[in-house]
């Protein structure tokens, strides 16, 4: 388990430090990175789950066995963010650069299937 709780802790922390400044880049993300956001609530409103899965992270690196069911929608929230980073950029509707953040949740995701396979199932 304790390859579990590293894991999700890691993925917590970054999380944060990544996701929660974006609540102040409204303006400059849409003045650096054209075309302007015309829809910010899909822009807050993204912020605010994603910061939600970080919370979720450190509640599961708490108790990995016993959160062990939340490690499933835990994957796929990396995977699919991911996935989609990978095809956008494939596609050219991202930047290249943007697959640090697209690269490092497919690993996550990949370390989350680990640490789900090595957490045993919480006992009743």
């Amino acid at each position: 388990m304790k390859f579990a709780k590293v894991v999700f802790w890691v993925a917590a922390i970054w999380g944060v430090l990544v996701i929660a400044p974006l609540y102040f880049m409204f303006d400059i993300i849409s003045r650096n990175d054209p075309p302007p956001i015309t829809h910010p609530g899909f822009f807050y409103g993204f912020v605010g789950a994603a910061l939600a899965w970080q919370i979720a992270f450190f509640i599961i690196a708490r108790d990995p066995s016993r959160h062990r069911p939340l490690m499933i929608p835990s994957m796929f929230e990396k995977f699919t963010y991911g996935a989609a980073v990978l095809v956008l950029v494939g596609q050219g509707r991202m930047h290249a650069s943007d697959m640090v953040f697209g690269g490092v949740d497919l690993v996550l995701g990949i370390l989350f299937v680990i640490a789900y396979l090595k957490t045993p199932p919480r006992i009743a």
